[in-house]
């Protein structure tokens, strides 16, 4: 048993790991980089660099016959903590080496947090508009909305995770509930025929509407069309079927207890303690061109939570980083009267930055103990002997 250990432990230590890990992740980076004209950015990175193998789909199943990016980096993480605790002396003499290394180990622990937990959103927002939620592009939720009061909306939003479950999801506080009946993240909507049945709806927008699924969207510039065909239901009776879809604009709307519901399919909403106003956009070009110098949205922010009231300007390569989230200034709109803000949720954010400070401290630090190492050894062989006896 020890031999076995002490194989497994010089395979994860030996630099021929590491130039493998390094070999694996080129082949990756450039099938990656070729797979972005068919799937786009991001569909190629989660399919090459952070998932854990690359699958060949061979119809009934598929099988892993490639190592992706996210198992790469954790034998190289591993292979560089190893080498580490193997190689490396503990000694004031290798503090730099050490430094360096535990950046490394940082940076990679970086991405890791990031594949896992970053979330991509958006704000659109025009001048002289107040916003308060966040829209997540590739993720859609069912919005069940009580407009009953002209003065405030109650919003109630099923996520999309729950829609591909099915059942009956209740609506809090309220006597409604919706029965998922189907749900396809991508399809198309198409009149119904002989050759494609109706989707069963004897509701709103969707009668005589067909629903044919489509594999979901990759590409950057494009969504999927998702669709929900519901049944809802209210004191042990159906009120009936709905088709919502992304792909509907107007929300559909019915009566129950003398209160009035929309029902619609919209991106997903993440609602935000405090709001944004747009007070004004800036479209700038450089002078006699069309060439953009520069986008700025002068935003007021205010978070009564924390008694702030305060005006921010968001520009190209400065963001309002806030309460966890950071806001870039992404796109505009309606002959400069609209502003569209990335919105980034990243928890790790921060790592890369440390871990570049690490690497670039453990430099100096190497470099600064080994020419002083040097100037010793140059003085010890400049110093003049004493004279011997003869």
């Amino acid at each position: 048993m020890n031999r076995i250990s002490r194989k497994i432990w010089d395979g994860f230590t030996s630099l021929s790991l590491t130039i493998a890990c390094f070999a694996l992740l080129m082949v990756l980076v450039v099938a990656c980089t070729l797979a972005q004209v068919r799937l786009g950015t991001l569909g190629a990175v989660n399919l090459y660099m952070r998932s854990w193998f690359y699958w060949m789909d061979l119809g009934a199943f598929s099988i892993p016959i490639f190592p992706a990016g996210a198992t790469v980096g954790l034998v190289l993480m591993l292979n560089l903590v190893a080498a580490q605790l193997k190689r490396l002396e503990l000694s004031w003499r290798k503090a730099g080496i050490w430094i360096v290394h535990a950046g490394l180990i940082l940076l990679f622990v970086g991405e890791f947090v990031t594949g896992a937990f970053q979330v991509d959103g958006r704000l659109t927002i025009e001048e002289g508009q107040t916003v308060n939620f966040v829209e997540i592009p590739r993720h859609v939720e069912l919005a069940v909305v009580d407009v009953t009061d002209p003065a405030a909306d109650d919003v109630y939003g099923i996520p999309e995770t729950s829609l591909a479950r099915g059942g009956t999801i209740q609506v809090p506080g309220t006597p409604i509930g919706v029965r998922v009946k189907q749900y396809q993240r991508n399809a198309f909507l198409g009149t119904a025929g002989p050759a494609n049945p109706p989707a069963g709806v004897d509701q709103g927008a969707g009668v005589g509407v067909s629903i044919q699924p489509l594999p979901p969207v990759t590409v950057d510039d494009r969504i999927d069309t998702s669709a929900a065909v519901v049944e809802v239901v209210a004191g042990g009776r159906s009120l009936g079927t709905w088709l919502a879809s992304n792909a509907i604009e107007a929300p559909q709307s019915f009566s129950h207890g003398g209160r009035t519901y929309e029902l619609s399919l919209r991106q997903q909403r993440v609602y935000l303690p405090y709001s944004l106003t747009l007070e004004q956009f800036r479209h700038d070009v450089y002078m006699g061109t069309d060439i953009p110098k520069n986008f700025s949205s002068l935003v007021r922010l205010v978070n009564p939570g924390k008694g702030e009231d305060r005006n921010v300007l968001i520009y190209m390569n400065q963001p309002l980083r806030y309460d966890g989230k950071a806001f870039y200034q992404a796109s505009f709109g309606k002959n400069d009267t609209l502003s569209v803000l990335q919105v980034v949720s990243n928890p790790g954010w921060l790592l890369p930055y440390v871990s570049t400070v690490l690497v670039t401290i453990g430099l100096l630090v190497h470099f600064a103990i080994s020419f002083r190492r040097g100037l010793r050894r140059a003085g010890a062989a400049g110093a003049p002997r004493a004279p011997q006896e003869a």
